[in-house]
Formats: C-alpha cells, sequence, structure tokens
C-alpha cells in the first residue's frame, strides 16, 4: 500500500510540473495584470509551449510594446518573427526607441532589417546618435596635385542611420571607398599643393556635392579633414625616372649603332682581302702570260730585261720615297731654298 501511495504521488508531482509548464499560470496572470483580460490568452501561452516558442520572450516584448504606446503589435507578430530565425528582443528594443526618437519604422521594415543580418536596435541608436568613421581606417590616402606635390590626407566622415536604405543598402566599406575616391579626386584637380593647404575645406565641399552616400545604409552629415601633411615631389621623381629611361634607350640606339659600325668595318676588311686575293690571282697570271709570250715570240730577252730594270728602278724609287730620312732631308732643302 505504501508503494502504490508514493508511486500516486510522484505520477501528480510530474502531472503539475507537466501542466504548470506548458499552461503558465504565472506570465498569463502577468499579461492580464499588464494588458488586460483577453489579449494575451492562457490557450495561446499553450500554444507557445507546443510550438516551441519562448513565452516569456513574447509576453515581455507585447508588455514592454503596450506600455510604450505600441498597441498594433500583437503576439502572432512575434511569434512569425521568432519562428522565422529573428531576434525578438531586438526588434522590440528597436520599435520602442524609434517611437520615442520620433522616426518612422515599420514592423514589417524593422523585422527585414532583423532577418538580412543586421543590429536593427544598433541601427536606431546610430540615426539617434551619429557615428564618426574613419577614411581611410589606418593610415593615410596619398593623392598628387597638379604641380606633382603629393598630399597625405585623413578624413572623418560623420554619418547616421539611413533606415529606408539599410535594406539592401552598402555598409560603411563603401562609404569608405567612396570618401577616398572623392579625396583624391579633389586633390588631384587642385592646380598646386598650396591651393589645398590654404583651403582644406574644398576638399569636403568637393566630395559632399558628390552625393557619396547613394545607395547606402547612411546619410553622411558632415566630412572633416582631420590630417593633411605634404609627401613628395613625384612629379619631379616621375621626370627623373623618364630622364633616366630615356638615356637608358639612347645608349641601346648608340650600341646598335656602334655594333653595325662595327660589323660594316668587318665586312669592308673582308672585302679587301677578297680584293687582294684577287689582285694575288691575277698577278700569278703574269708569269703565265710572259712564257706564253716568249713561246709565240712576241717578248725577247732584252725586253724582259729591260722590263725587270725598269720594275726594280720603280722599287728603289718607292723605298727611297718612303725611308725617314728622305723626309727629313726634303724638309731640310725646303728649309734651305726657303732661307736663300
Amino acid at each position: 500500500m505504501p508503494l502504490v501511495q508514493g508511486a500516486f504521488l510522484i505520477v501528480i508531482i510530474l502531472f503539475l510540473v507537466l501542466f504548470f509548464y506548458f499552461v503558465p499560470l504565472g506570465m498569463w496572470v502577468q499579461a492580464v495584470v499588464s494588458l488586460g483580460l483577453g489579449r494575451i490568452r492562457i490557450v495561446d501561452l499553450i500554444r507557445m509551449r507546443l510550438r516551441k516558442i519562448s513565452p516569456r520572450l513574447v509576453v515581455d516584448g507585447v508588455i514592454n510594446t503596450h506600455k510604450a504606446g505600441l498597441d498594433h503589435i500583437s503576439t502572432d507578430m512575434l511569434e512569425t518573427h521568432y519562428l522565422a530565425g529573428g531576434n525578438v528582443e531586438n526588434i522590440v528594443g528597436a520599435l520602442i526607441a524609434s517611437d520615442k526618437a520620433k522616426i518612422q519604422l515599420p514592423f514589417e521594415i524593422a523585422t527585414a532589417i532583423d532577418l538580412a543580418g543586421r543590429d536593427v536596435k544598433s541601427a536606431v541608436e546610430t540615426s539617434v546618435y551619429p557615428k564618426v568613421i574613419n577614411a581611410p581606417v589606418d593610415g593615410y590616402l596619398a593623392a598628387v596635385a597638379k604641380d606633382g606635390i603629393e598630399l597625405k590626407a585623413r578624413a572623418r566622415v560623420t554619418v547616421r542611420t539611413n533606415i529606408p536604405g539599410l535594406v539592401g543598402g552598402a555598409t560603411d566599406d563603401t562609404i569608405i571607398a567612396r570618401v577616398g575616391e572623392g579625396i583624391v579626386s579633389a586633390i588631384g584637380s587642385a592646380q598646386t599643393y598650396s591651393d589645398v593647404l590654404e583651403n582644406p575645406d574644398s576638399i569636403s565641399k568637393s566630395v559632399l556635392n558628390k552625393g557619396l552616400d547613394s545607395g547606402t545604409a547612411f546619410e553622411i552629415l558632415s566630412i572633416d579633414i582631420a590630417d593633411l601633411d605634404v609627401g613628395k615631389n613625384i612629379g619631379a621623381s616621375l621626370q627623373a625616372d623618364q630622364a633616366e629611361a630615356d638615356l637608358r634607350v639612347a645608349q641601346a640606339k648608340a650600341e646598335t649603332r656602334r655594333a653595325m659600325a662595327v660589323a660594316q668595318e668587318q665586312e669592308m676588311q673582308a672585302k679587301v682581302q677578297q680584293m687582294k686575293a684577287k689582285v694575288v690571282e691575277a698577278e700569278s697570271e703574269v708569269p703565265k702570260a710572259m712564257s706564253q709570250a716568249f713561246r709565240e715570240g712576241n717578248l725577247g730577252i732584252f725586253d724582259y730585261y729591260n722590263m725587270n730594270n725598269i720594275k726594280a728602278d720603280t722599287g728603289m724609287r718607292d723605298s727611297i720615297a718612303d725611308s725617314p730620312g728622305n723626309s727629313k732631308d726634303e724638309g731640310e732643302d725646303v728649309n734651305t731654298d726657303s732661307s736663300k
């Protein structure tokens, strides 16, 4: 008998635990006290348990929105967003904050932003309290004015959230890239670097007039040049590099011409050797011709000796004319004749 009573007691306890788990009377009482009878029914809480929805999260969300004056937010709306994988607590906080800040944020837009993976509550806070973005995030933007002087700039961009543009709008990285592009363009269009140093606000005005926040999730409020330094003389460096390149090209062309001249000289020397060979070949035919003349009787022995004497005499005169002493004597004779 005691065993039966113990088992019966355990069954009753398990039944009560399951009953109060699926029938959260405490939350229902809290909802009735906060919202009034009929706004959240006990059946709704049981249905939430069966659909694996946190009743506490939904009840607290409806109570908070009701106290903030957002009576149009129902349990079905929050349940649907929870089942879709959204952050109910974040949505409720964003709706309350946007309502207090007089920012138009419909429930459908808020849930779409949240389901897209963005922090809708943080977006509303940024819309109320603008944030500052450094462009670039680290380092400086280098740009060159028309006079060839490099300028290094760093800007701070103040933005606030564009609620309608959060769905499908570009993020911070796009803002940084566009602002950087605008700064480089503004510096590049300046005639001299001194003009930019004298009026840094000209960069801000030029960038703001381009509407860089179009298609983004932010609205640019201001662009302030935080730092502006003078860098290298890029124009002079480029001219020096160009001159060095031109010098190398000229040297290469001169080397080409020299190689061609050397090749031509070698070709001429080969032609000279070729002509000398022809002369030697022609001279080798002379004895043959003389022999033929002897045999035919066209050349006598005395004619041969006279020709050799003339040849020897001619060789002697050439050797005397080519000797260094003869040149000196001729110079002395010339001086003697002039003195006379």
